[in-house]
């Protein structure tokens, strides 16, 4: 079953009931029927038309027809006998009570009722055999496996079909497949394939994929495989040989090989890399590092965003990333440089002509998992309890403090620069929010959880400024675009309540712009200095 959150936030799950192989030949009296359960069909041979309601669609290999659950339908084939799969399921959905029920398909949902495009064909043609092979199986196993296939081909469906995808240029569309690659590197993938997601030409795709990625499909998805593999590496004690598996390589000669010409040591040498004392440059995972003990061998440093000096680092040299000076960096003999999500953006994988690359899980908001997996790779597991306890005893102590005198008061932060004003979140998305409205349990503004629902910030017009009467705000500029410091000396500015009565506090950027555990901590001195 397939969780999807409906219409209101209902929750969906779309059950597999059941599948089949069907062949239709050619009837000219070929009677009005009823699926009395939501049926898909995709076309593996032949062609046909199905009419339902007063519409008339086409059908051949690579398309398919949702039916709603009751709907009157008359399905023929052409001259010459159509095949399809045919398959039933059903909606349930969750109430407001929490109880679960029969659903219908939401109106404005990704999957509706109508004529679908089933592409990459042969992709769907995989999935409708492996569910099949599943649903046979006399092993309960077996039967997950379907039910797990089963998504998998509705969200093939749902991503060919999405609105969105169909007025989308052929760059993007390479980019729909690069996307496939990162979900699916561990899999048997042809540069056919790939070529086939993008709905472009074979030779075209790969000019494309080499503008774009400076690569050929097949050196970026060797590329991709061995990130992959050097994470497990350093995050397990997989034996080489499942790790190369894990990552699509069925040879571990071929493993090692391409792992050495594209990391610079082998595998196991990768590998000894986590023990103590290891030389690491992390640029912009520091704060993890110190939390665990371990001091880089630099800090990263920013030519217009400075240090981030709440580390409080003045003996580690700084290492300009905006330079791309990579011989600079080699003065400090870093043996590992570790990075997060961000890498591509300053062009960091350049590093590994320096020292081996590990580009480390990174989750965001749930700097708890980050913090771990740094842990792991550095082998001070045993510090992860003590840190998360520390923090959590402060923001305990912190929102004590604070529910004393900030009851009916409430906070808001932006980010301004040159560019604009950015507006944080107040659910569990983003910089700033898991700390001051989660853990600190200070009060949103109404207008903050009315733009920013499920969004970790939004850019605020003028005008959306002017309606943002938060007791407090807490505000930080962004040098690398321009400080815009000029708004405070606007009329618009001048008349917000916070402003009027002198409770505006400007933060450090890169302190409250971070995810990290010494970030949080600082978020919550700042906090308690202005309002406890």
């Amino acid at each position: 079953m397939q969780d999807l959150d409906g219409q209101n936030g209902k929750k969906l799950l779309y059950s597999l009931i059941g599948i089949e192989a069907v062949t239709h030949s050619f009837n000219e009296n070929r009677p009005v029927a009823v699926f009395p359960d939501y049926t898909l069909i995709i076309i593996s041979e032949g062609e046909g038309w199905v009419e339902a309601g007063n519409s008339r669609f086409p059908l051949e290999k690579g398309t398919g027809f949702l039916f709603e659950a009751g709907e009157v339908h008359r399905l023929q084939a052409g001259e010459k006998a159509m095949g399809y799969h045919r398959i039933t399921f059903e909606i349930i959905g969750s109430g407001s009570s929490g109880q679960w029920g029969a659903e219908r398909l939401p109106k404005n949902g990704s999957l509706q009722p109508g004529p679908l495009s089933c592409k990459p064909y042969s992709q769907c043609a995989l999935l409708l055999e492996a569910i099949c092979h599943s649903r046979r199986s006399p092993e309960e196993i077996g039967e997950f496996a379907g039910l797990i296939r089963f998504q998998e081909l509705l969200l093939l469906i749902m991503r060919a079909n999405a609105p969105e995808l169909k007025t989308r240029d052929e760059h993007e569309a390479v980019q729909r497949s690069i996307r496939y690659m990162q979900e699916h590197y561990n899999e048997d993938i042809s540069v056919g394939r790939l070529a086939e997601i993008a709905g472009v030409g074979r030779t075209r795709y790969t000019r494309m994929f080499k503008e774009m990625t400076g690569q050929i499909p097949v050196e970026h998805l060797n590329r991709m495989r061995i990130e992959r593999a050097q994470q497990q590496l350093l995050l397990t004690r997989d034996r080489l040989h499942d790790i190369a598996q894990a990552v699509g390589y069925s040879n571990e000669y071929y493993f090692n090989r391409r792992f050495k010409s594209l990391v610079g040591v082998t595998p196991g040498q990768y590998r000894s890399l986590h023990q103590e004392g290891v030389r690491v440059f992390a640029p912009f995972l520091e704060d993890y590092l110190l939390a665990l003990g371990i001091v880089p061998v630099a800090q990263f440093s920013h030519a217009q965003w400075g240090k981030q000096e709440y580390l409080g680092l003045p003996q580690v040299p700084a290492f300009d990333i905006s330079t791309g000076n990579w011989q600079e960096l080699f003065r400090y003999m870093p043996e590992l440089i570790m990075l997060d999500d961000g890498f591509q953006r300053w062009h960091l994988d350049e590093c590994r002509e320096i020292a081996p690359l590990l580009r480390l899980p990174f989750h965001q908001e749930d700097w708890r998992a980050t913090l771990r997996s740094a842990a792991v790779v550095f082998g001070r597991t045993d510090r992860v309890r003590e840190v998360i306890g520390n923090y959590e005893q402060q923001a305990k102590r912190a929102r004590q403090k604070l529910d004393r005198c900030m009851r009916d008061r409430s906070v808001a932060c932006l980010r301004i620069s040159s560019c604009g004003i950015t507006l944080y979140g107040s659910g569990e998305l983003g910089y700033t929010a898991g700390v001051l409205h989660r853990d600190l349990g200070l009060r949103p503004h109404p207008l903050v959880q009315r733009l920013t629902r499920g969004q970790k910030r939004v850019g605020l017009t003028h005008e959306e400024l002017s309606q943002l009467t938060a007791d407090h705000l807490f505000i930080t500029f962004d040098r690398q675009e321009g400080e815009g410091r000029e708004l405070l000396d606007t009329e618009l500015w001048s008349r917000l309540p916070a402003v009027r009565s002198g409770c505006v506090y400007e933060v450090d950027f890169l302190a409250w712009m971070n995810y990290g555990v010494l970030s949080h901590q600082r978020k919550i001195e700042d906090v308690l200095r202005v309002l406890a």
